[in-house]
């Protein structure tokens, strides 16, 4: 099997990350992390991407050209696939297209519900019985692409937003890598 070259975009912690450089360390994982990119020069997930020797492009998104930096470091790495792991900047509709290849996404909920932001707090406010996790193609519609795969769990009376961050976060560790594997599973 060839792997395909990623690129992980982060925000913050970087556990999806960390879990995505594990599983790349598999020789039938179809993925090796060549870049890691982030807005957020405080990003914890930049340790991860060190420690396991991966370049980082730490990016200034009030730049006007910063979407054209990416598109350069993207290009000089041969990237195929961007994930996208807790990425809090919307890309545009022009960085989709020019990228023309494969970007996912994951996602706090079972989307189409609760897209964007506060997640967990929606879905305590809206009583709901399940929540979960989704995987998707990204598109120029906010978290509105073709679902690849949805993790889900019951929600207890005793679940608050730090308990739904938790379990969800276990679940989005497993789906993103079940996600590439179905993405490459017939490539």
């Amino acid at each position: 099997m060839v792997k395909k070259n990623a690129c992980v975009f982060i925000s913050g912690y970087g556990s999806n990350l960390k879990s995505l450089i594990s599983n790349s360390r598999n020789q039938n994982f179809p993925i090796n992390i060549k870049l890691v990119i982030t807005n957020n020069k405080h990003a914890k997930g930049i340790i991860f991407a060190k420690q396991n020797s991966i370049p980082i492009l730490i990016i200034n998104t009030k730049k006007n050209s910063f979407e054209n930096d990416i598109l350069r470091e993207i290009r000089k790495y041969k990237i195929s696939l961007i994930c996208l792991a807790g990425y809090m900047k919307i890309i545009s509709k022009k960085f989709i297209n020019n990228f023309g290849k494969k970007i996912i996404n994951i996602h706090p909920s079972l989307l189409p519900k609760f897209k964007g932001l506060d997640t967990f707090k929606r879905v305590l406010n809206n009583n709901e019985k399940k929540t979960g996790c989704t995987v998707h193609f990204v598109n120029d519609k906010l978290d509105g692409g073709k679902t690849i795969l949805q993790k889900s769990f019951f929600i207890k009376k005793s679940d608050n937003i730090k308990t739904l961050k938790y379990k969800t976060q276990k679940l989005e560790h497993r789906a993103f890598s079940e996600a590439i594997i179905n993405i490459y599973r017939y490539d």
